[in-house]
């Protein structure tokens, strides 16, 4: 397998990201709006939304650094439309990715299958909610706040990154949109 980067998989994990910082200005909007009523830990359950990238580049692109890539500028353009958690997120968008990344390394960025995907959207969850833990939630308790949170981030991580990743690229490989991918060649897909 090669792992350069073409010219294709650049622009097709640009748009992801650029699609997903949009997406995830609006979802910040309803995570400080309407969700919001939730309590924290409670409303980690909406958390695995902006890990999707991370996953959804990596099943895609099939290369090196594309969750790290995809992510981080997701990340990136999120910051620059105006979220409200600010430039905190030039460094937890990253951070982040690197815990998707780091699956996808392990398995050497030869297995693109369900558990793999799984994997790296827990992780990815696991690593953000350890993040939120100590920078935005140091003063909470760790019973009844913080592991709860870690948790339930990596759990909603696991179905919406992990799981939703897969079905969302399978769901784009059945249109042939993705032909010029392994991810849209093979039709037995993740």
């Amino acid at each position: 397998m090669n792992n350069r980067w073409r010219t294709i998989d650049i622009v097709i994990a640009s748009i992801i990201a650029v699609a997903f910082g949009v997406i995830f200005w609006a979802w910040g909007l309803l995570w400080n709006g309407p969700a919001d009523a939730i309590p924290l830990p409670g409303r980690a359950v909406l958390y695995g939304v902006w890990l999707v990238p991370a996953v959804l580049g990596a099943l895609i692109v099939r290369k090196p650094g594309a969750a790290f890539f995809t992510l981080s500028l997701a990340s990136l353009v999120s910051v620059a439309i105006g979220v409200s958690w600010g430039w905190t997120i030039v460094i937890q968008g990253p951070l982040e990715a690197l815990g998707a990344e780091l699956i996808f390394a392990l398995f050497a960025y030869k297995v693109y299958r369900l558990p793999v995907a799984l994997l790296a959207g827990a992780t990815a969850g696991v690593v953000a909610a350890v993040y939120d833990a100590f920078v935005w939630y140091g003063g909470t308790s760790w019973a009844t706040m913080r592991i709860p949170y870690i948790l339930i981030t990596g759990v909603s991580a696991l179905v919406i990154a992990g799981l939703g990743s897969v079905l969302l690229t399978r769901a784009l490989a059945q249109t042939g949109v993705l032909d010029r991918f392994p991810a849209g060649r093979s039709r037995a897909l993740v």
